[in-house]
Order: C-alpha cells, then sequence, then structure tokens
C-alpha cells in the first residue's frame, strides 16, 4: 500500500490575503475562501471562486480577485495547464504593480512544476526587470535561482542564493537558500517528506523493494522541525532527472526534481 507522506518539496508558492489589495470586493464568501486557501482545501476553493464568477454584480478588480484565487486551486489542485492560462489571462490586465508581482510568480509555479524551466527562468527575469524594488525581491531571486540549478547554471545560481541571504537575512527565502547552497550539484528525486521517521523508512524499504537507488536525507525547517525526505538518485544531468521523475511518477510516487 503507498503512503502519502506529510508533505512534499515543492517551490514556494504565492498566497496572498486579496482583501489587503483589492478592498472593494463584493462578494460574501470572501472570508470563507480565504480561510479555504488557508486550510489548503483547494477543491472548496476552486468552487468558491466559480460561484463568485457567476456573481453579475462584480467590477473588473473582483473578478481579477475570484480568478486568481481559481488559478490557485487549479495549481494546487495539479491543473497545472488550467492555472496557467488563468494566470496569464491575469498578468495581461493587471500589468503592473503589487497584484501583477503576485501573479507572475504564481505563473512561473506553473511553468516549474511542469519541468518548463527555460519559460520559468524567463518569466522570473522579465519580472525583476520589471518590477526592481518589489516587495518580493527575495521570492524573486529565488525563483530565478532555482530555474538555474534546475538548468544546470550553478553559478548564476549560487549568486543569487547568496544574494537572498545577504539581502533578506531573516525571511523564509533566505533559509531555503542556504539550505540549496549546502546542496551537492546533483539532482535527485524526491518522492516524500515526513515528520515520522518511521514512514520514511517504510517508503525506502517499498522503493529498494524495486531495485530503486533510495535514502533518507535528514533536514530541519525554519521552525526547528525535523524532516525525513525519502530521495532516489543522483544523477549529474536534467535529462537525467526528468526520466527518473517520470518513472516514479508511473509508479504512482508523488515526485519531484530535487533541488
Amino acid at each position: 500500500m503507498r503512503i502519502s507522506p506529510v508533505m512534499y518539496s515543492l517551490p514556494l508558492l504565492v498566497i496572498f490575503n486579496l482583501s489587503l489589495c483589492l478592498p472593494s470586493l463584493l462578494f460574501a464568501n470572501l472570508e470563507v475562501l480565504e480561510t479555504a486557501v488557508m486550510q489548503e482545501d483547494y477543491a472548496k476553493v476552486e468552487s468558491l471562486a466559480q460561484e463568485a464568477l457567476k456573481n453579475k454584480a462584480l467590477g473588473p478588480e473582483d473578478q481579477n480577485g475570484a480568478k486568481y484565487y481559481l488559478g490557485l486551486s487549479q495549481l494546487r489542485l495539479g491543473r497545472n495547464s488550467e492555472a496557467q492560462k488563468i494566470f496569464k489571462e491575469l498578468q495581461a490586465v493587471a500589468q503592473k504593480g503589487t497584484l501583477y508581482d503576485k501573479i507572475t510568480l504564481a505563473l512561473i509555479d506553473t511553468y516549474y512544476l511542469n519541468d518548463q524551466y527555460n519559460e520559468a527562468l524567463e518569466e522570473a527575469q522579465k519580472l525583476l526587470i520589471k518590477s526592481p524594488q518589489s516587495e518580493f525581491l527575495g521570492m524573486i531571486y529565488l525563483k530565478i535561482a532555482r530555474a538555474n540549478i534546475k538548468l544546470t547554471q550553478w553559478k548564476t545560481a549560487k549568486d543569487y542564493l547568496e544574494k537572498i541571504k545577504n539581502q533578506f537575512p531573516d525571511s523564509l527565502e533566505a533559509y531555503t537558500a542556504k539550505q540549496l547552497l549546502e546542496e551537492k550539484q546533483y539532482f535527485a528525486v524526491q518522492v516524500g517528506a515526513f515528520i515520522d521517521q518511521s514512514l520514511a523508512e517504510n517508503l525506502l524499504d517499498d522503493l529498494k523493494s524495486k531495485n530503486e537507488y533510495a535514502y533518507i536525507v535528514e533536514t530541519t525547517d525554519q521552525d526547528g522541525a525535523q524532516f525525513y525526505r525519502v530521495r532516489v538518485g543522483k544523477v549529474t544531468s536534467l535529462k537525467e532527472a526528468i526520466d527518473l521523475k517520470t518513472r516514479l511518477s508511473k509508479l504512482g510516487y508523488p515526485a519531484s526534481i530535487y533541488p
């Protein structure tokens, strides 16, 4: 029986409170919708956003807010193509400013999760040029660094990770940057991350029974909680990593390439 991990290693996703950016939102379910986002109940987020978009009284800004939530729900439910389409449409409408930055960061995640690393890097670089003073500058740097890592452009990635550490030392991005700087220059495929060590060991045994080169990496998060991450392989090329991820996904494992 497949063991479901507590959490997976995914790029940082942008979730924000639209009531701060769009105070004129009219639909009554906003608070419920935002609660569903915080609870990661994305099926509920999808339903509420779709319901909101049926409200003919919504103005353009309110529609954009509901569409953002809908795109976020599609992204987290694994419907990346649908999410990508929504974020591209919103990006064209927003054009600039805080909302634009957040939409673009979410769009980058759709590329990243589709293994479209060149597209993710291009979008992140354009965002940096367009919003050099963005309040999300650390996150933009991290997106650029992660994409460069996947493209084996290790030096450029390291430069951006160092920028995060130096410019935003107390941020979540800085903590992630420090972890990535400690990683060796090879790829692995992560199939689970557990708080319970026994669950990680059970998954490890399962993978080894299928003759996979699997191992556990122990890490701690920013709050000091320990995680046991189960990974497979150590390969030097992105193509090998993508092939390995594809094979493990077909076997039913929730695979993601790391770092």
